[in-house]
């Protein structure tokens, strides 16, 4: 926080101590709505819900949205049937639909119970929609208009219900059954005639998306677009909501946390960090913990069953963690451009073949390059540039044989590695699975088995073991 907005907090702070409710309410009008969140988040309970009530009940709702779940639930509990009933018609549907997604049923049931019969209605049907859909992130609060207004029409009705609506910057043109027919910025409005028609100046060719649509989608069609706002049609292609560029951004920051969070082989978490408990933790990381234990048993196995080269050529083990690191490195780079693609829908289930071949491509130059750097590191640090190695039970060892065995196996495992990495996320897309949960460690599990494969064939071809 600034300096300026840590006094303006600490001044809310003492009015609050000293009860002077007047000049609390009215340096709190000064904040915007998150920051007012953020101070209310840091007072003591006891002194939350007071503060809450001071606020104007306009203000209420705006600081109420950007409150975390838990806060909210503890102040639902402490109002009054009448202040939840006024806050929820001050607050847009979207907020009061995540507000209500986030509360036990006992709340829930509460604030229903105050609501209004539309605004009940509205919430129920939001609460209908998929979970990650356009729906489920929509807000009904849009300005609607028809072709048959005049400009001068259209501004005036926009002054008359536009504070209550989520964005003026943009109208939209509909029929008498709701069907989306056009739109028409702020900046055309105010640039027309009074008497130019809407339907003469609005813009027919309106990107949209349907309720069921998926939310990262949307999201993404937002930011393709630089759009402010994404209207949203039912299947009958009749405007019911429209998803904002803040809505969108939310959805992106989750999307894109869910995806990490899965690229680290761990199941998503809702909660921020630090209100996430031990045990639920440990419940997101454990399942995949055993599974890549499981599959990582693979590898012990493969070593196992070359135990007898292994003995032969005890120095092969030295290279085995810079083999396979280097092949689960590979893999992981590709995997990670591979996902990164299909979710900015940069890559195609129709592209597939055209990026096996890319990648193909660029896993021969990055094999023979690190082959070629392979080769001087094991010859000049690990032989000291020498031939052969004489061992104490007598056997001449072939340093140069020893050292493209690895040489070969670095270049092989890259390029399986590639494919891999390639494949697997597709394939997941294809499935209609997450690709995100083909990522690294799944990715540089099969990788690390079948480096291991290649090496051991690789030393038994051209040592005779």
């Amino acid at each position: 926080m600034s300096e300026n907005l840590n006094l303006i907090i600490d001044t809310l702070t003492e009015l609050l101590e000293n009860k002077k409710y007047a000049e609390f309410m009215q340096e709190i009008d000064k904040l915007n709505p998150i920051d007012a969140a953020d101070f209310l988040s840091l007072l003591p309970e006891n002194k939350i819900s007071l503060a809450f009530r001071l606020l104007k009940k306009d203000i209420a709702a705006e600081i109420f949205a950007e409150l975390d779940s838990d806060l909210q639930e503890m102040i639902i509990t402490r109002l009054s049937d009448k202040e939840i009933k006024d806050m929820l018609e001050e607050l847009y549907i979207d907020d009061a639909v995540d507000m209500l997604e986030e509360m036990p049923a006992n709340a829930v049931k509460r604030v229903m119970r105050n609501a209004t019969p539309e605004t009940r209605e509205e919430i129920n049907r939001f609460l209908s929609y998929p979970e990650k859909s356009a729906g489920s992130v929509m807000t009904s609060e849009y300005i609607d208009l028809h072709k048959s207004m005049t400009c001068e029409q259209a501004v005036a009705r926009i002054r008359r219900i536009g504070l209550d609506k989520e964005t003026v910057y943009v109208a939209y043109v509909t029929d008498e059954k709701r069907i989306l027919q056009g739109v028409v910025a702020l900046k055309q409005l105010l640039f027309a005639k009074p008497e130019d028609l809407i339907g003469d100046i609005m813009d027919t060719n309106v990107v949209y998306a349907h309720t069921h649509d998926d939310r990262e989608t949307v999201a993404n069609m937002i930011s393709r677009y630089d759009m402010i706002a994404l209207p949203i049609v039912d299947k009958e292609e009749r405007l019911v909501g429209l998803v904002t560029v803040d809505d969108a951004l939310d959805v992106l920051e989750t999307e894109a946390t869910e995806d990490i969070e899965k690229m680290a082989a761990m199941l998503p978490s809702e909660k921020p960090y630090l209100k996430t408990s031990v045990w639920e933790v440990w419940k997101q990381r454990v399942p995949w913990l055993i599974l890549l234990m499981i599959t990582a048993t693979f590898t012990g196995a493969i070593i196992t069953h070359y135990e007898a080269a292994i003995g032969t050529y005890a120095i092969l083990t030295a290279f085995l963690p810079m083999l396979m690191n280097t092949g689960g490195n590979a893999g992981g780079q590709t995997s990670v451009t591979v996902i990164r693609g299909l979710s900015l829908d940069e890559i195609a289930m129709g592209d597939v073949l055209r990026v096996l071949w890319k990648e193909l491509r660029v896993g021969v130059l990055c094999g023979v390059t690190l082959s070629a750097a392979t080769f001087l590191k094991v010859m000049a640090l690990d032989f000291r540039f020498q031939a052969t190695t004489v061992l104490e039970n007598g056997t001449v060892q072939n340093n140069l044989l020893i050292a493209a065995v690895i040489c070969a196996t670095v270049f092989g495992a890259i390029i399986f590695a590639k494919l891999v990495g390639t494949l697997l996320p597709i394939g997941a897309k294809r499935i209609g699975l997450d690709p995100a949960v083909m990522a690294s460690p799944f990715i540089t599990t099969i990788v690390d088995a079948v480096t291991l494969i290649i090496y051991f064939a690789v030393a038994s071809t051209l040592l005779g073991i």
